[in-house]
């Protein structure tokens, strides 16, 4: 029986969640720069390149199903946005609000979401903004789905747009220590 590998790794900010960029235009940073990844690894979901933090990878395409579609894996971000934000705006997002997704209106599911102190983080690589562009807060979002941007449209809904996004958890897997880059292999992600 073939043995399948697991790794998670910590997404650095401009990386694309991909190995291969069908774009020949621009030269975009691919995970395959990180690590020496076996034939056939692909990546569990997606980060956008703007995003940063916890990405699953596998050789199991039943694993990376069962996480993406049928799991209900819960997947965590902490995400810095825009403005001071009140727990009105916090209730607002954990019911659910009205995004654009492929061209079309949709309420996001019933999600976690609570305001956080400033996480321990590393810095991110490109500066987020000047801070005399106003106050920031910081929030958490734990969500069961995850449409394209998700996270971002969400708190722009809610006016606060996102100005930083980390990926800290997917189901019982957490960023913990890993630092910006590194890659981890491991036994099982399920």
């Amino acid at each position: 029986m073939k043995k399948h590998h697991h790794f998670i790794i910590y997404k650095p900010y401009g990386f694309l969640s991909q190995f291969v960029n069908n774009q020949t235009k621009r030269k975009k940073k691919l995970l395959g720069e990180l690590y020496n990844f076996p034939d056939k690894t692909m990546a569990i979901g997606r980060l956008d390149v703007k995003s940063e933090g916890l990405l699953l990878l596998t050789t199991d395409g039943k694993v990376s199903d069962f996480i993406t579609t049928r799991g209900n894996v819960e997947k965590e971000y902490y995400v810095q946005v825009n403005g001071e934000i009140i727990p009105s705006k916090i209730e607002e997002l954990k019911k659910g609000v009205e995004i654009g997704f492929d061209g079309k209106k949709y309420t996001t599911k019933p999600c976690k979401a609570s305001i956080i102190k400033t996480p321990n983080l590393p810095k991110r690589a490109q500066k987020i903004r000047e801070e005399r562009h106003g106050p920031t807060s910081w929030i958490s979002i734990t969500l069961t789905e995850g449409k394209f941007r998700q996270v971002r449209k969400m708190t722009s809904a809610v006016g606060h747009p996102t100005l930083r996004l980390i990926r800290v958890r997917v189901g019982a897997i957490k960023l913990e220590k890993l630092n910006v880059g590194e890659v981890k292999e491991i036994e099982t992600l399920v």
